[in-house]
C-alpha cells in the first residue's frame, strides 16, 4: 500500500509552518473556503508529480512576503520509506530531491508516487477545448509509461523549435525547406509512436471508465472516443510536408498529434452539448475513479486519491454513490466545507475517517 506518513510545509501558500500526519485510510479536511484545504492537497500533488495542480507556476506556491517555500513528505510503498523534498526560491531553479538525491531529470520521478486528484474545475474537461483533455490523458498515461512521457517531452521540444522557425521564416521572408524537412523527419516518428500509444490506451481504458460510470449512474450509456487525423508514419510525414505553406502562413504546425482530441459521449450524443451539469460532473468523477483503478492495475497498488471540494453542487444521492465507490485499499484525502452534510453521509454509508479542521493555515485533528 502506498501511504503518506507525514507532510511538512514551510512558507507554502498560506502555511508558515505545518506538520501533517494523516491516517492510513480516509482523511477528511474540514474548513471554510480559503482556509487552506486545497493548498494542503496541492502540496501532496507537488511531491508526487513535481508540480502543483492549481497553478503551473512554481513561484505561486511561495507564501506572500517570503522568498522561499519548502515542502517535504515521507512516503512508504513496496516496504520502502521514501523522503521527497522540494524547495522553491524566487528567481531560482526548483530543487527536488528523493532520499536527498537529485534526479538527472525531473521527468524520472513521474509515476513513482502515483496520484489522482479530483478538483471542482475538472468539469472543464468537458466544457473547454481539446488542449485540456490532451493534457489530462497525457499526464495520466505518463504516470504508468515513462517512455511515453520521454517521447512527449521530445515531441514538444521539437514542435516548439519548428514553430519558432516557421515564425522566423514568415517574418524574414526567407525559407529553408531543408531545415524544415529535418524537423519533419524528427516529428513524424515521434508523433506516430505517441498516436499508437494513445489509441491503444483509450481502447483498454474505456472498459474501466464505463464500469466506473455505471457504478455511479446505472441507467446511462457513455463512451470515450479518441479522434486524430494520423493514420501511418509515412502519411504523417507527407502531411507535414504538404502543409508547409499553410504552416508558414499560420506560423505554427497545423498537423499532428498535438491537435488530437478526446470526445465524451452520452447516449448517442455529445456530452458537452447534451449533458446536464450533474451528468457532466458524474462523467468526470467516473473518469477520475477509473484512472485510480487503472493505475492500481498497472502499478500493483492504488495511487493516492485526493478529492477537493467535489461534493459541491452534488445532491446527496450522488455524494452517497461516490462515497460507496471509493477504493477500499488506498489512502484518501477529502476536503469539504460542509461537515454538517458530509459527516452524516459518511456514517450512512459506513465509512470512517480521520477528521482534521483547517483554519487560516493551521490544522487540528479530531479523533
Amino acid at each position: 500500500m502506498l501511504r503518506l506518513y507525514s507532510l511538512q510545509l514551510t512558507n507554502f501558500r498560506n502555511y508558515s509552518t505545518l506538520t501533517f500526519q494523516p491516517g492510513q485510510n480516509i482523511n477528511l479536511l474540514i474548513g471554510k473556503n480559503g482556509s487552506g484545504k486545497t493548498n494542503l492537497l496541492d502540496a501532496i500533488h507537488f511531491l508526487a508529480l513535481t508540480k502543483g495542480a492549481v497553478s503551473s507556476t512554481d513561484a505561486d506556491y511561495i507564501k506572500e512576503t517570503e522568498t522561499q517555500a519548502v515542502v517535504r513528505g515521507l512516503f512508504q510503498f513496496n516496504n520502502e520509506e521514501v523522503e521527497i523534498a522540494s524547495a522553491i526560491q524566487t528567481g531560482q531553479k526548483k530543487i527536488f530531491k528523493v532520499n536527498q538525491q537529485d534526479y538527472p531529470k525531473l521527468s524520472q520521478h513521474i509515476g513513482r508516487i502515483p496520484l489522482v486528484i479530483i478538483l471542482p474545475d475538472d468539469v472543464d474537461l468537458v466544457r473547454e477545448g481539446s488542449e485540456l483533455r490532451r493534457k489530462f490523458f497525457d499526464s495520466f498515461i505518463s504516470q504508468q509509461d515513462s517512455s511515453y512521457l520521454e517521447n512527449l517531452i521530445r515531441y514538444g521540444n521539437i514542435l516548439k523549435q519548428r514553430n519558432s522557425f516557421l515564425k522566423n521564416m514568415a517574418e524574414s521572408g526567407k525559407t529553408d525547406p531543408v531545415l524544415v524537412d529535418t524537423y519533419n523527419a524528427m516529428l513524424a516518428p515521434l508523433g506516430f509512436q505517441l498516436y499508437i500509444k494513445r489509441k491503444s490506451f483509450i481502447q483498454q481504458f474505456e472498459s474501466y471508465f464505463i464500469e466506473s460510470y455505471q457504478n455511479l449512474v446505472l441507467h446511462e450509456k457513455v463512451e470515450l472516443h479518441y479522434t486524430t487525423t494520423v493514420t501511418t508514419e509515412a502519411e504523417y510525414l507527407n502531411q507535414l510536408k504538404a502543409n508547409f505553406n499553410k504552416d508558414l502562413l499560420l506560423q505554427r504546425t497545423s498537423f499532428g498529434i498535438h491537435r488530437d482530441d478526446y470526445h465524451f459521449k452520452l447516449g448517442d450524443g455529445d456530452l458537452k452539448k447534451l449533458g446536464s451539469q450533474g451528468q457532466k460532473k458524474s462523467f468526470v468523477l467516473a473518469l477520475k475513479l477509473a484512472q485510480a483503478n487503472w493505475l492500481q492495475n498497472a502499478k500493483g497498488f492504488f495511487p493516492l486519491l485526493l478529492l477537493d471540494d467535489v461534493f459541491d453542487k452534488l445532491d446527496n444521492h450522488r455524494i452517497e454513490k461516490l462515497l460507496q465507490n471509493l477504493p477500499k485499499n488506498t489512502q484518501i484525502f477529502i476536503s469539504d466545507a460542509r461537515p454538517d452534510r458530509t459527516l452524516p453521509l459518511f456514517q450512512q454509508v459506513g465509512l470512517s475517517a480521520k477528521v482534521f479542521h483547517v483554519e487560516d493555515g493551521n490544522l487540528l485533528a479530531h479523533e
